[in-house]
């Protein structure tokens, strides 16, 4: 052993240890190891960076975004209304959940598929009266096992990818994961759907680490084409139920009726007052096919009062706020084309509170609509833009990032904590599912690399406005970019020192006794190890080259290794710090560090005994 080899052992050693002790962030970590092994001399200076320009981060980064503009154009949304029963017991729910988490976890990141779905599971659990762990650590388990399945899925496979074409054989396609993968998700999603969600820990819910918004009281006006025209309130109150969503007023004309007659027929040109939480308030509108009233253009207004007024002679044919409506200030289209939606807290000092939207002019001094109004559980019919603000209550406002900051500073506002509360354009959903497919057919029939077949895509997602620009840069996770772009150099040492031959080498003579069997299981066990206690990327990184050492010198088949360290760095279910799914549902289902290991540890021997033998048979040593 030379200088070389003590030297980089001994930083990997240390990294290990640093993701171990939890204090630094992984990032943080990985750029400390990149840079030591530059200072000492193993990576020359020229390379120190060249992992950002690798093709797995590349593509990585392109994922990211992808799902960022599926979730943003309302196909996960779509998806989960069509698919999720909406009235079934608590294992056909969880069973349900977990497997949609599986199927779209092997098209986006699987980080994005937990964060999709878990306002889902949350309202699973309140309707089933379950604790929110009970299907928060199944739908994480769920997300992690359906990575696996597509190069795509997750980050270690597109590392194994590049690191076997780095070796001249070509990189692994779009679904050379999928007979392996599958198998094991499968199994996995089975077991955990039908019997191991009894066996998470009943934790009551950690305290929220941000505001609770509670319900939103907002206007929304039926168009001629809305589902709701020419409807009861009971047929669509049916069609609210997807998104626990209900009608607790209804405005015709100068008619306001709280808790209107579930026999009344709805007619275009009504505005309706829905309760609905923040999250789901989306889904409801696109449900219906309604808009938010504020959305609606004057124009439209006029002409859907004249078609409710010729439907219902007993309703006066205009209201008393038309001028408001139709003045000049509310015609122009004074705002930005990028509009956002954001939440405002009314303080107690705010000068807004007892004044309305009307009162201070919001819309036509400030170009903002005022969208929904929170307020704890109080009811009210009264318009939204003429109900006086109360102190406490939630905001939801449309607008330029320069006039909600202007407004919020000038009345004394405070931003809640941002997160996406958008309704998609009629078509976007479709268009964004045809992208998507379209770039996974590149990748999959060799046209394009993947890293230039999914830039493509997220540039074209751009161009066809289904994710604004900014929010490019918003829905990358950077510390996984900077993870591994260090990480990957420092990998490279790891073979080229001779490091993995030396590894490999020990393993053969003293674990695996020369047998290719039993090595692929040593590996595909401590690869498992590694990525419960450290990240999956960095674990991949890491054992791929002493995975292509120990086939070398066994004479064996190396896609089977390969494909081994790619299913034993995907699987971390012991920990909360080896995946982001696991640290992500910690504070919701209000789980402690040893809660996981107990249904972790039969998934991780599910997937050793499911994944071994399917990689002796689809990659025979």
């Amino acid at each position: 052993m030379h200088g070389q080899q003590l030297a980089i052992i001994g930083i990997l050693l240390a990294t290990m240890g640093l993701f171990l002790w939890g204090r630094l962030r992984h990032d943080v970590v990985a750029l400390a190891s990149l840079l030591f092994c530059v200072v000492v001399g193993l990576i020359p200076q020229r390379e120190a960076f060249s992992g950002f320009g690798h093709p797995a981060v590349i593509t990585v980064a392109c994922v990211l975004v992808l799902g960022a503009g599926l979730q943003a154009s309302g196909a996960v949304n779509l998806l989960v209304r069509r698919l999720l029963p909406s009235s079934a017991g608590p294992t056909l729910s969880i069973l349900s959940l977990i497997g949609l988490a599986a199927a779209l976890s092997g098209f986006m990141n699987n980080v994005g598929a937990l964060a999709l779905l878990m306002p889902v599971a949350l309202q699973i659990a309140a309707r089933q009266g379950l604790p929110p762990g009970k299907l928060l650590m199944p739908l994480a388990f769920g997300s992690i096992l359906g990575g696996m399945t597509t190069l795509i899925g997750t980050p270690p496979n597109l590392i194994v990818s590049d690191y076997r074409a780095s070796t001249g054989q070509g990189a692994f396609s779009m679904f050379d994961f999928a007979p392996v993968g599958v198998a094991v998700a499968v199994v996995g999603v089975l077991f955990v759907g039908l019997i191991g969600w009894r066996m998470v820990p009943a934790r009551k819910k950690a305290t929220a680490d941000r505001f609770d918004s509670g319900l939103y009281f907002s206007e929304v006006r039926i168009g001629e084409d809305s589902k709701a025209a020419d409807r009861s309130i009971a047929e669509v109150d049916k069609l609210l139920d997807e998104a626990d969503a209900q009608i607790v007023a209804l405005v015709r004309g100068e008619l306001r009726l709280s808790a209107p007659s579930r026999r009344r027929i709805l007619r275009a040109g009504d505005i309706l007052v829905i309760e609905v939480e923040p999250d789901s308030l989306a889904v409801a509108l696109s449900g219906l096919g309604v808009k938010f009233e504020e959305d609606v253009p004057a124009s439209g207004k006029a002409e859907t009062n004249q078609a409710s007024a010729k439907t219902e002679d007993a309703v006066e044919p205009a209201r008393k706020d038309a001028e408001e409506s139709t003045s000049a200030d509310e015609t122009k289209d004074v705002r930005p084309v990028e509009v956002l939606l954001r939440e405002y807290v009314a303080t107690v000092n705010s000068d807004f509170i007892n004044r309305s939207a009307s009162d201070i002019q919001l819309r036509s001094r400030f170009g903002i609509n005022l969208l929904a109004i929170s307020r704890q559980g109080n009811r009210s019919v009264r318009r939204l833009r003429s109900t006086a603000v109360e102190a406490g209550d939630v905001l939801l406002l449309q607008g330029s990032a320069e006039a909600l900051s202007g407004f919020a500073s000038q009345y004394g506002c405070l931003p809640l904590a941002p997160r996406d509360i958008s309704v998609p354009r009629k078509g976007q959903a479709l268009a964004a599912v045809l992208i998507m497919a379209a770039t996974i057919a590149t990748t999959s029939f060799g046209l394009l690399p993947a890293a230039v077949a999914f830039a493509i895509g997220a540039l074209v997602f751009v161009l066809f406005e289904l994710l604004p620009l900014r929010s490019i840069y918003t829905s990358i996770d950077w510390s996984v970019i900077v993870l591994l772009a260090a990480m990957l150099p420092v990998a490279d040492v790891v073979g080229s020192s001779g490091t993995a031959d030396l590894v490999a080498q020990f393993l053969i003579n003293h674990a695996s006794f020369g047998h290719a069997v039993v090595a692929l299981v040593i590996l595909l066990v401590v690869t498992m190890f590694l990525s419960d206690l450290m990240n999956n990327a960095a674990t991949a990184a890491v054992m791929c080259p002493i995975a292509l050492s120990t086939a070398t010198q066994l004479g064996a088949n190396p896609d089977a290794f390969l494909m081994a360290i790619a299913i034993g760095s995907s699987c971390a279910f012991l920990t909360p710090i080896g995946h982001q799914n696991n640290t992500l549902i910690l504070g919701p289902g209000g789980f402690g560090f040893g809660d996981f290991w107990r249904l972790g540890l039969v998934v991780e021997l599910i997937v050793v005994a499911v994944g071994v033998p399917m990689i002796l048979w689809v990659w025979p040593i």
